[in-house]
């Protein structure tokens, strides 16, 4: 997820050199190949491994999978170098993995094929999930599992600054914005650190990923349904959203420069991050007492938003055997194999009735963000222009700090969604 922009204009260059429709390599025509950005080593890929191995069972005598595992290195290199190789020779295999924001482009690109005849229960897939894998009212892809991010808090930290603890926010009872600066404001007096490490300091889509809901949470948005960015990221909503993380920041509730693991070693009292963090304390800070709050809402609306998309399984368009490839994809994002996926590794499940079933069965912080995920996950915006639109969101975020009068971030709003919008047009 941390790194969703791809080389796009280099997959349509390539795609146009070398076409995909060609077949992707020489082997059965009942083998269905599958490539995926993780190592056979990490937790989701020896579950990727497993999964593969039963659906090699299953079905016995009529189709054989092999998956080959190419990990991605530092910046998202490696798996997408391998893509764009076999885009140029004509060798990508029937089915492969790629990021939720990355759908449009490839899908514009006929890099992908739609899927969706081959997907069973449909219905029982999260929104989100649908809506990050459809472009031009086809289904391309779809994951198989999802993603999400709360307001972690340290439960000894809070009682000590004399925080009600049963008061704190719920998924059916969120705090809008002024409430959560309140108490904000009472930890930075308390413990004279900032409140929140909000990551405001990333360089890459952590930035488009995580503070884009504050703008839905307004009733604002990055990109209209229309495709057009002028007039809406541009607009009073987003303005209003990126006041209050701006208001953040300048009240020193906030940092452009957090102390390294500033939350896990007890330095400051919340954190904001997604639920590869909930891994994380349970193999090295065991011992760290937390919880999980939802997102703040917009006072205006009191709407909870939260942030969505993960990676997800696509058949090529030069798959040889599209039906053995749709039912791989079909048999990956099953009930079962999602639940594997979310208890192995630690992530979201991306259906309905796997959150179900991981009742009971995961930690309360993980039961928030699945709930919280299944209530109000929001898609980042599916177009192939979106490369250009996250690196202007992230020029704007990092611009926060340096536009203070309302005057300069109104100037910087509409510079940033100009650029928007040449980038959109282009690829129209």
């Amino acid at each position: 997820m941390m790194r969703s922009a791809i080389l796009a204009s280099l997959l349509v260059l390539s795609l146009f050199l070398a076409g995909c429709g060609e077949g992707s390599s020489s082997k059965g025509k009942n083998t269905v190949d599958i490539w995926v950005h993780t190592s056979s080593e990490s937790a989701e890929g020896k579950v990727m491994k497993d999964t593969v191995d039963r659906f090699n069972e299953e079905y016995e005598g009529t189709y054989q999978a092999e998956i080959q595992f190419i990990p991605r290195g530092g910046g998202g290199g490696g798996y997408e170098d391998k893509i764009n190789a076999a885009v140029s020779t004509g060798t990508l295999p029937d089915v492969l993995t790629l990021d939720g924001p990355n759908t449009a482009a490839y899908a514009e690109a006929e890099i992908v094929a739609p899927i969706g005849e081959y997907i069973s229960n449909k219905e029982d897939l999260l929104d989100s999930i649908i809506n990050q894998g459809t472009y031009n009212g086809k289904l391309y892809a779809v994951g198989y599992s999802e993603s999400g991010v709360g307001i972690y808090y340290n439960k000894e930290m809070f009682k000590e600054a004399g925080i009600d603890m049963d008061s704190l926010p719920t998924i059916d009872d969120p705090w809008g914005w002024d409430r959560f600066m309140e108490l904000s404001k009472k930890l930075t007096e308390t413990y004279e650190v900032p409140a929140i490490d909000m990551m405001l300091n990333s360089q890459n889509e952590w930035l488009m990923y995580a503070f884009t809901p504050f703008i839905w949470s307004n009733g604002g948005q990055v990109i209209s349904d229309e495709g057009n960015a002028l007039g809406h990221f541009n607009s009073e909503k987003t303005m209003e959203a990126l006041n209050f993380v701006q208001e953040m920041l300048n009240k020193g509730y906030t940092t452009l420069s957090p102390s390294e693991n500033g939350f896990l070693t007890g330095k400051y009292p919340m954190l904001m991050s997604g639920s590869w963090t909930i891994q994380q304390i349970e193999t090295n800070y065991d011992d760290l007492e937390y919880g999980i709050m939802p997102y703040p809402t917009s006072p205006e609306t009191n709407e909870l938003v939260s942030p969505s998309g993960s990676w997800q399984y696509a058949m090529t368009s030069g798959a040889e055997n599209k039906e053995a490839a749709g039912a791989l994809i079909d048999f990956m994002t099953t009930t079962e194999a999602m639940v594997d996926v979310s208890l192995g590794s630690g992530v979201l499940p991306a259906r309905h009735s796997a959150a179900e079933e991981l009742e009971g069965q995961v930690s309360p912080q993980m039961s928030t963000l699945i709930e919280q995920n299944t209530a109000s996950a929001h898609p980042r915006p599916i177009i192939p222009a979106y490369p250009q639109v996250t690196r202007a969101f992230q020029q704007t975020l990092t611009g926060l700090a340096y536009y203070e009068t309302t005057e300069e971030m109104r100037d910087l709003l509409d510079q940033k969604a100009r650029e928007m919008q040449t980038a959109i047009d282009r690829r129209n």
